[in-house]
């Protein structure tokens, strides 16, 4: 209102969970340096972690996974009927173990997760622990304030907004590029499994996540798709109807092969902050396939797939976005609207459907 007092923002109210009365500590002198949090409760176990989220109504959890009585996954199971708006950003080990939990935390709705600083220096895992948060907290802030905009829960299902006016038929993709970070999981197992077994074109995807993890997804996405999933390995050609995701901690690009384009992995430095990044795949997409891509730029924190889905655009690519009722969080698809670079916004559900009418069809044999 002109001339009125601005809105106050309420704080955050953040319960921590963990069995360890040092990362419990931690976590709440982390959460204490962060403006707009305040800390309103702790718990040592998944069943105290209940009984206080019933009572206590925090809008987030820092969740640890493994714990005695009642672990994270347990947690995040019966959260929905004691607290169901409560978030919850998950900390684990970097083993396979912590990523396998970490998988499964992330399917059962966590927001997020992150992993556990090992080996340091108190004040270096302090500050680990701070510079981690600090951007989950914001964009799980953002989220809130975003479902409430959209008139629906940070947790239900969100409704189906209209489609937009179809594109004009197209089907010229030789290779489809997939992008996302905060909630790919999730929007990846809704969109590869569509994809049917006959799909003509390689996909290569990018998701944000540490090595220790992507092998975990690409095994889970594996069980449920069509299409052979698998981590993409450094020289191998590219295959029609196979899916190569980005190793967490190599860069995935597209180069010349002796056989045609081939994938190349490196440990070049991170660009926005990530390796792999969505920004190095797309620009290598843009030079080897001008013209004859389709990419998806999905559900994630910040602005990774931008600058090289400007490079697709200037090749005549076509590109499709996570619209923001059904995303995570509208950081890397709100930021490619924003700049211009997208032909079609559209729901998750409708995302496998939109990579199919650009794809060729195979031609029916007599």
């Amino acid at each position: 209102m002109a001339g009125g007092t601005a809105l106050a923002v309420e704080p955050l109210r953040v319960l921590v969970v963990d069995d360890t009365a040092v990362y419990r500590q931690a976590v709440r002198e982390a959460l204490a340096t962060l403006p707009g949090v305040v800390v309103v409760g702790v718990a040592s176990d998944g069943g105290i972690a209940l009984a206080k989220a019933e009572q206590l109504r925090p809008d987030l959890l820092t969740l640890d996974i493994e714990m005695p009585v009642l672990d994270g996954l347990g947690v995040l199971e019966q959260l929905p009927r004691v607290a169901p708006d409560a978030g919850a950003i998950v900390l684990s080990h970097l083993t396979r173990q912590g990523g396998s939990m970490t998988l499964r935390a992330l399917e059962l709705g966590a927001f997020d997760y992150l992993p556990k600083p090992q080996g340091g220096s108190r004040e270096g895992n302090l500050e680990a622990l701070r510079d981690g948060l600090a951007p989950r907290l914001e964009a799980f802030r953002k989220r809130l304030e975003a479902r409430r905009r959209l008139g629906v829960g940070p947790f239900g299902a969100p409704p189906l907004p209209s489609a937009a006016p179809a594109l004009a038929p197209w089907a010229g993709a030789a290779v489809v590029g997939i992008g996302t970070s905060t909630g790919g999981p999730n929007a990846l197992a809704k969109i590869l499994p569509v994809l049917p077994g006959d799909f003509e074109v390689p996909v290569l995807v990018v998701q944000h996540m540490p090595a220790a993890f992507t092998p975990v997804l690409a095994q889970s996405l594996a069980k449920r798709c069509a299409l052979p999933v698998r981590e993409a390995r450094d020289g191998e050609p590219l295959a029609p109807g196979t899916v190569l995701l980005a190793p967490g901690g190599s860069h995935l690009k597209v180069v010349a092969g002796s056989g045609g384009p081939a994938v190349r992995l490196t440990e070049e430095p991170p660009e926005n902050g990530c390796r792999p990044a969505v920004d190095v795949l797309f620009r290598s997409l843009a030079y080897h396939f001008a013209g004859r891509v389709v990419a998806a730029i999905l559900t994630g924190m910040g602005r990774d797939g931008v600058e090289g889905l400007k490079a697709l655009k200037r090749t005549g690519c076509r590109v499709i976005a996570q619209d923001e009722a059904t995303s995570v969080v509208w950081g890397m698809p709100g930021a490619a609207v924003a700049a211009g670079v997208v032909d079609r916004v559209v729901p998750l559900e409708a995302v496998a459907a939109e990579l199919q009418r650009a794809v060729p069809r195979r031609a029916p044999r007599g």
